[in-house]
């Protein structure tokens, strides 16, 4: 039987996890899932801006998805939407997006060797 502390923090681990994914925030990661994306690696992609940005506790950055954004030779596409404007990242994979994360998102350096044009 669950107590009521054990379902308040149930309550908040789930608060938690729907910020991250559909909250209001300075920073925005878009994730293309679109079939390309995804036969190309994007879930895993995703996975690894969720689960690091919950790691680092990082209450100012949401991650979100999309269908096909039209660049399917560049899969797995990310989207950054910071105080710098809209960056699109090409073929991200999960340690691409740890950098990304570190580098982009928290320093506030775009790593322009991996910006794809479209």
């Amino acid at each position: 039987m669950k107590t009521v502390e054990d379902l308040r923090r149930l309550r908040e681990e789930v608060r938690n996890m729907t910020r991250l994914r559909e909250g209001e925030a300075e920073v925005r990661i878009v994730v293309g899932m679109g079939t390309c994306g995804i036969a190309a690696g994007a879930r895993e992609t995703l996975n690894t801006f969720v689960s690091e940005i919950a790691e680092r506790g990082l209450a100012n950055v949401v991650v979100t998805q999309t269908g096909c954004v039209g660049l399917c030779e560049r899969e797995p596409v990310v989207e950054v939407n910071a105080g710098d404007g809209r960056t699109l990242y090409g073929r991200v994979t999960p340690e691409k997006a740890r950098r990304i994360l570190l580098s982009h998102v928290m320093g506030g350096t775009v790593i322009e060797e991996w910006v794809t044009r479209n």
